[in-house]
């Protein structure tokens, strides 16, 4: 069982920049396919960005160039560094992880969740 834990979740003014971490409790990001996800209030879960264990990131067209996924500095970390933040990036994000073949931004395909870190982007 892989347990994982968001941090770096803030209120921040649009324009801003926030960096959230996921630390997971095994060597996740050199043995699975890591993700984040958001959820706004009363709006579905939706993808934002994955990373294989070879570094090979795909992001959600609605990020726009805006965000980052990253491997952090030890072996059981990922970032995600969000740039030029819009008050539509409000959300909950939650850091995931799955070890199946393939890395890409399919929900179901994650079989570990963090609890969420929250993030609010005022105008």
């Amino acid at each position: 069982q892989v347990q994982l834990a968001e941090s770096g979740g803030d209120s921040v003014q649009a324009g801003g920049s926030l960096r959230l971490s996921c630390v997971g409790s095994t060597r996740t990001s050199s043995d699975y396919c890591m993700a984040w996800f958001r959820q706004a209030p009363g709006k579905g879960r939706e993808a934002v960005a994955a990373i294989d264990f070879d570094g090979t990131a795909t992001y959600a067209e609605s990020i726009e160039g805006r965000f980052t996924i990253a491997k952090g500095p030890t072996k059981n970390t990922i970032e995600l560094q969000m740039k030029s933040l819009k008050p539509e990036d409000t959300a909950m994000y939650y850091c995931a992880a799955h070890s199946h073949w393939g890395c890409d931004l399919g929900e179901t395909r994650y079989d570990y969740w963090g609890q969420g870190t929250q993030v609010t982007v005022s105008s």
